[in-house]
């Protein structure tokens, strides 16, 4: 049973560094479970406090700082992300970056583990193990206290040191690579490597899923293609645009600058732009008629017009998915087009 202290005892800690330990026997708390990480975590809250790593994911000896809750940014949510989205694609720029990302990010990090309790025989883990096509099982006591991980490797250093075959044996007991879903996806890709996976826990202090060495494989497979791709097809856009267009053409479409912060140079171009130099059916009627004399500057006799500005109306859409770094990968025919895409340019610029 959670004991939760006077508020002032609570605050008393704004501003210290404590061990994981004192702010668990403020609480007269022995172990940390989802009940317990939850009201904990309330307390400090009601009292305007958080803590730097979080409490729940941390060792017993380890310390946090304990800091005011406005001082930590708050995450944005997904329908955060979504409207920002809606308002800004026109005006995000070329050099645009990815937004934050989190372990929660990950969708292996949030789709639940797989886990034994301590009682388990080892051949029924390891039985699971294989037929799961599983490299690593948790060993848990209601998915919040973690007692060890049982991995090939560990089973192997077992058999090698000639010990019981046993669960308990079997275990990696030390240094368990364990971190919470809203930590920075780059700063635990170390741990991954050295370790090959990482645990990861929810909202609620509890395992919410495990992020392998493979799933990051997997992740930027599908995120980092794409987005060198499309940065290909805007290096070829440039190539082919400033080799046809003179300044002023450029200027033109700097809409967005104040008239004496228009370079004319395309290479300060956002994406939208490219549109508004190319689309003749644009509904601006003075883009419209430059853009039919851009399109005869570039002595293209061949290309297909509408084709051309229906594909990269396409690929402006798919590039702003890729900027603000949509959790879900790309589907396969959205990175054909942008493949498709670049093939056409290249052999234009060429």
């Amino acid at each position: 049973m959670t004991t939760r202290p006077h508020e002032r005892d609570v605050s008393s800690l704004k501003g210290r560094t404590v061990s994981v330990q004192e702010i668990l026997d403020l609480f007269e708390v022995r172990v940390r479970d989802h009940r317990t990480v939850h009201r904990i975590s309330h307390a400090l809250t009601d009292a305007g406090l958080t803590t730097l790593p979080d409490f729940a994911v941390c060792g017993l000896r380890s310390t946090v700082d304990v800091v005011p809750l406005a001082a930590v940014p708050a995450q944005r949510t997904s329908a955060d992300t979504d409207d920002e989205s809606d308002a800004t694609d026109e005006a995000l720029p070329s050099h645009a970056l990815p937004q934050r990302l989190l372990l929660g990010d990950i969708p292996s990090a949030r789709r639940g583990v797989v886990s034994v309790g301590p009682g388990t025989p080892l051949s029924q883990t390891t039985f699971l193990m294989r037929t799961k096509g599983l490299a690593q099982v948790p060993v848990t006591t209601g998915m919040a206290q973690v007692h060890g991980v049982v991995t090939w490797g560990s089973v192997a250093k077992m058999y090698e040191a000639g010990k019981p075959a046993t669960l308990d044996n079997a275990m990696e007991k030390d240094s368990l690579p364990v971190a919470d879903a809203r930590q920075e996806f780059f700063a635990a890709l170390p741990v991954i490597r050295e370790h090959g996976y990482l645990l990861v826990r929810g909202d609620d202090g509890c395992l919410s899923g495990i992020v392998t060495a493979a799933d990051v494989t997997d992740r930027f497979e599908g995120a980092a293609r794409p987005f060198f791709i499309v940065g290909e097809i805007e290096s070829l856009l440039r190539r082919c645009l400033g080799a046809a267009l003179d300044a002023e053409a450029i200027k033109a479409v700097q809409t967005n600058k104040k008239q004496e912060h228009r370079t004319g140079q395309v290479s300060d171009l956002m994406f939208g732009d490219y549109l508004r130099l190319l689309d003749g059916e644009q509904t601006k009627q003075s883009f419209a008629e430059r853009a039919d004399l851009n399109w005869e500057a570039l002595k293209w006799p061949n290309m297909p017009r509408e084709q051309f500005v229906g594909l990269l109306k396409r690929v402006k859409d798919i590039r702003n998915r890729i900027a603000h770094f949509d959790e879900k990968p790309l589907p396969p025919e959205m990175i054909d087009e942008l493949t498709t895409f670049a093939k056409v340019l290249r052999a234009f610029a060429s």
